[in-house]
Order: structure tokens, then sequence, then C-alpha cells
């Protein structure tokens, strides 16, 4: 899941009171449904920095609830506002992320120097996605690998 870091970063995601932050503005389709069909309570999530001077994968995160209507889509100031969503007929879902664990920098350049992960969805150029599902695969060879041991 990508964030930007002036937005939302794994910084102020693990410093949440609430122990969790809602995955607001997602306005893709495809991610929505991602987040409504895919993801499931507890699944792990490689929270990524996006439109930054670095981006890449900065944290591990976990899904903590179910999807659910996003709020900034009613609301008229919220640049994610959108004046065709209802509250009876929602057009825009979330998810609530926890952080759990802050990572070093795995940058884009990195990921693409394993074979391993040469199918992962967000190293296809001209993806503009901001979720995108990783396989069990891909999960395990960037958690085990890639980013040295602590609590996972």
């Amino acid at each position: 899941m990508k964030s930007e870091p002036d937005e939302t970063s794994i910084d102020d995601a693990l410093a949440a009171k609430a122990g969790s932050v809602p995955w607001t503005g997602v306005r893709n389709y495809q991610a929505r449904n991602f987040m409504r069909d895919e993801m499931r309570l507890g699944d792990g999530v490689l929270f990524y920095h996006s439109s930054c001077a670095e981006p890449g994968i900065a944290g591990l995160a976990e899904v903590n609830s179910t999807s659910y209507p996003d709020p900034t889509q009613f609301d008229r100031k919220s640049p994610y506002y959108d004046p065709k969503s209802t509250p009876e007929n929602p057009r825009w879902l979330l998810v609530d992320i926890k952080a759990t664990e802050k990572t070093r920098l795995i940058g884009l350049s990195e990921l693409r120097e394993h074979p391993e992960l040469s199918d992962m969805i967000i190293l296809r150029r001209g993806n503009r996605l901001s979720i995108t599902p990783v396989t069990t695969a891909e999960w395990k060879f960037i958690v085990q690998k890639l980013i040295p041991k602590k609590s996972h």
C-alpha cells in the first residue's frame, strides 16, 4: 500500500493514537476492489512511501478492519470529495491499517535486483495503483531476505 509520507508516513502510522490509520483517499476502482474483495483482517501490508525523494518499502503493517465507506468522499472540503457518491450508495471504501514495524527503506531499484520479485505488480512499468496485491512468495522473500529480523 502506497502513501505519500507528507500525508501519512510509517512514523505517523506507528504513532497513531487509535492504533491504526484509515487508508483514505483511494480513488481507483481496481485499488478499491483489492481492499473490498481481497484484504482480510490480519493480512500483512508492505507500507510503501511514494511521491517522495526516495520511494520504497518503509515498514510493515497489517489490515486492521474490514472495508467500509471512506468518509472523505462525502466531505465537500476534502480533496477526495466525490459529488456522485452518497451515504446510501458510497463509491469509495477504505480499510484501517495498523503499522507494526518501521524497516530500512527498500527502494524500487533494490526490489528489481531480485528475480524472485520480477513479477511484482508494483515493479511493472506504468503501474500507478496505490494498492496492489503481493503474493505469498513475494511477501516471504521480502520479509525473510530483505528486512532484518525483528518481530516478524
